[in-house]
């Protein structure tokens, strides 16, 4: 009789999700199998720590409706009918189309849409970049999320790393700025928890009552897009007081003069008209802000969902250098410190390949550019999806759905399962999850660069992004170096290893320890802007934008390292307060029809829509709910618990009512994230959301939205 011994591994990985946190991993396999994936307890920023999204990662890739094989759609467009073929019939199939479309069209007939699903180095956003720049395609602007906040960012301070989260503790005032940050930033929490215990002040400035803010030392409650006008305000206290600090001025920052004339414009009445914040309330908050060093905020990407959101960024990016918390560690601001990882786009997305001339589209337009609005001249013939879930996670999902349904457009789209999206695919590829492939992970919310290491086979004949744009490369002829590289090598080439950031840190040396942290100061030392030295062309923070003179701008990393063909649209150099289109205080007719502004933040169970298809995490996170105020709902008769209707002229969606007052009169507040067709009505929240872009970047206005309710 023979006896089984189990084989029992363990294996480093690092989270591959659109977070901040980026956690560490340790895979935990027997016999072949994954059977959990639990937090590296060394890790210093997560500390051994999953989310919620993350407690069935193990079971997330066994999950039985998972997409194993290429699939060629058999039914109507959006039935979610197919059946099985080999990649050699679907590569085929690729190559016949492109090739049709390319002879009449051109290659600018092929747009890629692809986004954050993953955040890997080779199998990321930027994954698929230099296949598209080779093939000549339409250059896609990946904007969702973060394209307005890394403009105006870079716009003030340059591409700077900034503040460390971990050395929030050494803080004593912490403003938390547009961030639920116990639902999407929870690991750096305990640094918050850590500085309150020391004495410091915590303050959340959001519309939403979350459950951050219930933690907090002080909630304040403000209207949605009315950010920038708080921070000018602030500005006119810190300013009129004389709590600036004048040296630090004079120094390391220029423009002093204009905002100090366009904070002017701002009195504390007529903020308070415009925030909600009554004006004793902004000039506590100002003052405390300044007086109490070192002060630090953390900025939520919320902030740049609005019209103005974009001015709303800088100009809370400026109150750091005005009243000198740079000077001191667990002072300043931090936004995304992903710009202090040097990476290497020419040679990641190679730019090079880009055609002069070649036209960008703007991803959050694609229902436009599908339906004809946008008049494009070639006209879009095929769509290429990874990494994305436009039905689900764009604006105006009705409009871009019309344009899906096109029978002469032909689209493929690389997935896990079949999502809302991949629905309407003609093709469907298999791509592999996190556990079954290798990458180097880089995050915008910490400043370790993790290694990911396969733990376990591919299921069916699943593909890493790599790899399937390197075989898509030799279907369609393309014999470059760049498709035959080693993975190691790709990553050797995709960093600046001799960089000062990198100093200490070698491939080999991750694939020991999993993680380092970049060469950047320790938390408990770093001041990046004690001394100025801010990333800008100046040299200093720039109250007053240099960059302002090219007009709005989408940074490289979110379109294919391309420079060409920007926006250019006029950028006032100030940082001012730009009204939303949508909103219930000015906007007429609109407003009298549909008299309630909607927000709809990230869910606490889902990431984005990944996970949205797992029965536990739905329980996790609950039916789509929508949050009123109980004087609404009076004036509707909807009572908590009853099943509404939210509507406007884009669209409708269905939900579960709750009556709280942890939001302000007027606004309702939904999670996005919920696949539509898993929903009451087949639709979600972005069947509501408008198509505008914010003021900078070209970032989604989703937040620009007015609605109304009624009880179904």
């Amino acid at each position: 009789m023979s006896v089984h011994i189990s084989e029992t591994r363990v294996v480093r990985g690092a989270c591959p999700q659109d977070c901040p946190d980026t956690c560490a991993f340790l895979y935990h396999v027997e016999d072949g199998k994954l059977v959990e994936v639990t937090g590296d307890p060394d890790h210093p920023m997560t500390r051994g720590g999953l989310c919620v999204k993350l407690k069935n990662f193990a079971e997330h890739h066994y999950n039985p409706s998972r997409l194993l094989y290429p699939m060629k759609r058999t039914g109507p467009k959006g039935s979610g009918q197919f059946e099985r073929i080999s990649w050699e019939q679907a590569l085929a199939e690729i190559r016949e189309q492109w090739t049709q479309i390319i002879s009449r069209w051109g290659p600018q007939a092929i747009m890629p849409h692809a986004y954050m699903g993953h955040q890997g180095t080779l199998n990321g956003p930027t994954s698929g970049d230099a296949f598209f720049n080779r093939l000549g395609s339409s250059v896609a602007e990946k904007t969702y999320c973060e394209s307005g906040s890394s403009t105006a960012w870079i716009m003030t301070v340059g591409p700077t790393g900034g503040m460390d989260v971990e050395s929030l503790p050494y803080a004593k005032y912490i403003i938390v700025w547009g961030m639920n940050m116990l639902n999407t930033n929870l690991h750096a929490w305990p640094f918050i928890l850590a500085a309150k215990q020391k004495g410091a002040k915590v303050v959340v400035i959001d519309p939403v009552r979350t459950r951050t803010a219930k933690q907090a030392d002080w909630h304040i409650p403000i209207r949605p897009g009315t950010d920038a006008a708080l921070a000018l305000g602030m500005m006119n206290v810190i300013i009129t007081q004389n709590l600036v600090d004048h040296d630090y001025i004079e120094r390391y920052t220029i423009g002093f003069d204009e905002l100090k004339h366009r904070a002017a414009e701002f009195p504390l009445e007529r903020v308070e008209k415009i925030t909600g914040i009554p004006a004793a309330e902004i000039q506590k908050l100002a003052r405390e802000y300044a007086t109490t060093q070192p002060s630090a905020i953390r900025q939520g990407v919320a902030l740049e969902r609005t019209t103005g959101g974009g001015d709303a960024i800088r100009a809370i990016t400026c109150l750091p250098a005005l009243v000198g918390a740079w000077r001191h560690v667990g002072g300043g601001t931090v936004e995304m410190p992903i710009w202090e990882f040097p990476l290497n786009l020419d040679f990641l997305c190679r730019p090079d390949w880009i055609r002069p001339g070649t036209r960008v589209i703007n991803e959050l337009d694609l229902g436009e550019a599908l339906t004809g609005e946008l008049n494009l001249d070639p006209p879009l013939k095929s769509l290429f999806v990874y990494n994305s879930n436009p039905v689900s996670q764009a604006p105006n999902a009705g409009k871009l759905i019309k344009g899906l349904e096109r029978e002469d457009l032909f689209t493929v789209v690389s997935e896990l399962f079949v999502t809302d999206t991949a629905k309407y695919a003609d093709l469907l590829l298999p791509a592999t999850m996190q556990a079954e492939q290798y990458d180097l992970m880089l995050t915008w919310g910490h400043f370790y660069l993790m290694l990911n290491q396969p733990a376990i086979l591919p299921p069916g004949e699943c593909l890493p992004n790599i790899e399937m744009f390197r075989r898509l490369a030799k279907t369609m002829g393309f014999d470059d170096e760049f498709w035959s590289l080693s993975y190691d090598k790709m990553l050797l080439r995709c960093y600046d290893w001799n960089s000062p950031q990198m100093e200490g840190v070698t491939l080999d040396l991750l694939k020991q320890k999993g993680f380092m942290r970049l060469n950047v100061g320790a938390p408990d030392k770093r001041a990046p802007h004690a001394n100025g030295g801010f990333k800008t062309t100046s040299g200093k923070c720039e109250f007053k934008s240099s960059l302002a003179a090219k007009g709005d701008f989408v940074v490289s990393i979110w379109r294919s390292g391309y420079e060409a063909m920007q926006h250019g649209t006029p950028v006032d150099p100030v940082p001012n307060y730009i009204p939303s289109r949508e909103r219930r205080e000015a906007s007429g007719a609109v407003a009298e029809k549909y008299p309630l502004s909607l927000v709809t933040p990230k869910p606490h169970g889902f990431l984005n829509s990944q996970y949205g298809n797992e029965s536990t995490q739905q329980r996790r996170q609950g039916e789509q709910s929508i949050v009123l105020h109980p004087k609404d709902a009076a004036v509707r008769q909807i009572r908590h618990g009853d099943y509404v209707t939210v509507f406007n002229d884009r669209g409708s969606f269905e939900a579960r009512a709750e009556v709280s007052e942890d939001v302000m009169a007027g606004l309702l507040v939904t999670n996005v994230g919920h696949w539509p067709g898993l929903n009451r009505t087949g639709t979600g929240v972005n069947s509501t959301t408008p198509s505008h872009h914010a003021n900078l970047g070209q970032s989604g206005a989703y937040f620009d939205n007015l609605v109304e309710v009624r009880a179904v």
